[in-house]
């Protein structure tokens, strides 16, 4: 049964809030940007270079980041990460040009890089392996409700008070977590004065991987870069990220430019995905968790994510097939929802296999789902510029999706990552074979 207590909720609640104020504080600049243009007199392409200056910088600095939550705890380096990118998020109120801006949102994007794989090790130690998808489901939640209150809220407060004093109040609103994450927050949840005895016992029910061991354990590196868990969990959220990233540019101009739709349909149109990626979050989560509990990992990890990037794939192709405009778009809006029905599974898949080095998989997984960001909308970009053709990106994208399915399989999330002394790994593997056992995990899985 549940415990009494649901400190666990509260830690959940402070996730959810800080993917709403990362995303609000992300895609604000999109809302504002020509207001920006004509006030510092930039071009297309000089805005188009302050865009992939955070996401270059966001994607350099994951690991580290996701390093440093392992080994120094999510309640400080957190704590660190939000402060830091809210106040790059205020001083873009004060960019005078063209590169100061780029500056500003270069470190800003350092700065916000690893709060997602902090919020991941904070999850290794707050929830059984029974509660990983919906919390993350519940997470991912925040972050596609604050990409839809992100432009409305932002042009709003510019129509009031100007595009700069904008930036200055989504910056607050970080600060203002920061301090209550730090002060409430603890590392460990024996440590924390709420807990209870039945609902520490909740938390550790998965055994020793899920007791909440010491901050600051040694990182596998060896171990890490040898398991084909991890280049598999890299590859299928490199196709996530590829085709996520196209919501975040080129969505709305080829809702109005291609498919003929007002402004305000447009916006309408490019607010759906994100309303039923949320859905899709949530659903997604209790669904991980669902077949994790009846079916095992493999199936509620990996035949899950299978099956929603095929899907995904699938809707992509659909939506280039000779159909009305509102069914391309409503095909596309599908075909976002399809993809985060894993999006759960992706973030507890890697607290699966290493719950103390949370931070730093995650973090290689947010790297290569970013790089994938970065390569997608230019491979948009390229074809219609040069091509003037809309198809063949969607092409590429079913692909890259369908790659990414593939990618699922390979993951095997019931072979943990652990890091073991070398002489004990090979008397135990001596003691296994002389018993008649199945051998031991290959060296790739136990360094």
């Amino acid at each position: 049964m549940p415990p009494p207590t649901r400190v666990r909720a509260r830690v959940l609640a402070f996730a959810f809030l800080l993917a709403v104020v990362t995303y609000l504080d992300r895609i604000c600049i999109s809302a504002a940007a020509p207001f920006i243009m004509r006030d510092l007199h930039l071009t297309v392409l000089q805005m188009s270079v302050v865009f992939s200056a955070f996401t270059l910088a966001y994607s350099l600095f994951e690991i580290p980041s996701g390093w440093l939550g392992d080994v120094k705890g999510p309640r400080r380096v957190l704590t660190r990460i939000v402060l830091w990118w809210s106040g790059f998020t205020m001083l873009t109120a004060a960019a005078r040009g063209f590169p100061s801006l780029v500056a500003i949102r270069f470190l800003f994007g350092a700065g916000e890089a690893g709060a997602f794989p902090v919020v991941a090790r904070s999850f290794s130690r707050w929830f059984p392996a029974r509660e990983r998808g919906r919390a993350n489901g519940v997470l991912f939640l925040g972050s596609r409700i604050g990409g839809m209150l992100s432009a409305p809220i932002a042009l709003l407060l510019i129509a009031r008070w100007g595009w700069r004093a904008s930036f200055l109040l989504f910056g607050l609103l970080g600060i203002v977590w920061s301090a209550a994450w730090f002060a409430w927050y603890r590392d460990r949840p024996e440590d924390h004065p709420l807990m209870s005895p039945g609902e520490l016992a909740w938390i550790r029910q998965d055994g020793p991987a899920g007791e909440g061991l010491a901050v600051g354990v040694q990182t596998p590196w060896r171990a890490l870069l040898h398991s084909r868990n991890l280049y598999a969990i890299c590859a299928m959220y490199f196709a996530f990220g590829y085709g996520l990233y196209f919501y975040f540019t080129w969505l709305p101009t080829y809702l109005i430019k291609e498919l003929g739709f007002s402004l305000l349909g447009g916006g309408l149109f490019a607010a759906l995905p994100f309303l039923l990626a949320g859905i899709a979050d949530l659903f997604g989560g209790w669904l991980t968790d669902r077949l994790t509990r009846t079916r095992g990992l493999r199936v509620g990890r990996c035949h899950l994510g299978f099956a929603a990037f095929l899907s995904c794939a699938a809707l992509v192709f659909a939506s280039t097939l000779p159909v009305p405009p509102v069914a391309k778009a409503v095909l596309l809006a599908l075909a976002l929802g399809s993809a985060d029905l894993a999006l759960g599974a992706c973030w507890a898949v890697p607290i699966d296999i290493a719950p103390d080095h949370a931070g730093v998989i995650t973090g290689c997984m947010n790297t290569l789902g970013n790089l994938g960001g970065l390569i997608g909308p230019l491979v948009v970009g390229v074809a219609v510029d040069r091509w003037h053709s809309w198809t063949f990106p969607f092409y590429v994208t079913a692909v890259v999706y369908a790659c990414g399915a593939l990618a699922w399989l390979a993951i095997d999330p019931t072979r943990p990552i652990v890091a073991l002394p070398e002489n004990l790994v090979e008397g135990s593997r001596e003691l296994r074979q002389h018993a008649g056992d199945d051998p031991l995990p290959a060296p790739e899985d136990v360094a």
